[in-house]
């Protein structure tokens, strides 16, 4: 039967709005942590010191691992985690499948353990991976310029959070991943402390997301300075049940 537009007139205006969906619980509180300095980390900044065109790493991304400096690093960071004075210690640990990152989290539990403070649950969960670069994966700056300058110039043109490198991911694809792991960890860590330990890109994207940053504030913050590794950023959760930032790349407890 065709509508008529008394059809539509009869139509209360409140039905034709979607239903309110609930807020999930959130954590009582979130920590994400980047991993400790990799092998990578110390190349590219020896090869960008000096504007050489390659790193001399040979092995995937996945598979890196940390510095004699990202040890230290890693350790430290769970040796403040053990003796905080500031709250107690987390009731579940996610970690990204990354070598450096797997690393990281062992070190740190190392030093729970040490101390003889109960451990967290642990989870490997592959979303909380690096960026995927694609075939500019372990490729210097100058050697982008290089080699791709049509690649490069996309680059600046839609910005990083937008630009997808080819076979690899944005910042915003990043983000997307991120999304489907918070909304688990809502569901599944309601009221419990959470840490996380990834990458920087997790990090920036997790501002992104929870602090709902748009691109320009996004910008503004990595301009501040990179991700530390073994940084903190902290979220605690309000009265209100929403999740505030506490801190952002803290790394007080390294010196």
């Amino acid at each position: 039967m065709e509508l008529t537009d008394h059809h539509h007139r009869s139509q209360p205006e409140a039905a034709l709005e979607p239903p309110a969906v609930p807020a999930l619980p959130r954590p009582l509180s979130l920590t994400v942590t980047r991993h400790g300095q990799s092998t990578a980390n110390a190349a590219f900044a020896a090869a960008e010191a000096v504007g050489a065109l390659d790193t001399g790493i040979t092995c995937r991304d996945a598979d890196l691992s940390l510095t004699t400096l990202g040890r230290t690093q890693a350790t430290a960071l769970g040796r403040w985690l053990a003796s905080r004075a500031d709250g107690p210690l987390p009731h579940s640990l996610y970690v990204s499948p990354y070598l450096r990152t797997q690393e990281t989290a062992e070190l740190v539990l190392a030093e729970i353990d040490r101390a003889g403070l109960p451990l967290p649950d642990v989870r490997i969960d592959e979303r909380l991976r690096d960026r995927e670069l694609g075939i500019l994966e372990m490729v210097t700056k100058a050697a982008i310029e290089l080699h791709h300058p049509a690649e490069a110039a996309r680059r600046r043109l839609l910005g990083e959070l937008r630009w997808r490198p080819p076979g690899g991911e944005s910042l915003a694809d990043v983000a997307l991943r991120l999304r489907s792991l918070l909304r688990d960890l809502y569901e599944t860590e309601a009221s419990r402390r959470v840490l996380l330990v990834g990458h920087d890109a997790v990090v920036l994207m997790l501002r992104h997301i929870i602090d709902e940053l748009d691109e320009a504030s996004l910008i503004a913050v990595d301009r501040e300075g990179a991700v530390a590794n073994a940084s903190i950023t902290r979220w605690s959760r309000t009265s209100s049940g929403q999740l505030k930032l506490d801190c952002y790349n803290t790394t007080a407890h390294l010196r």
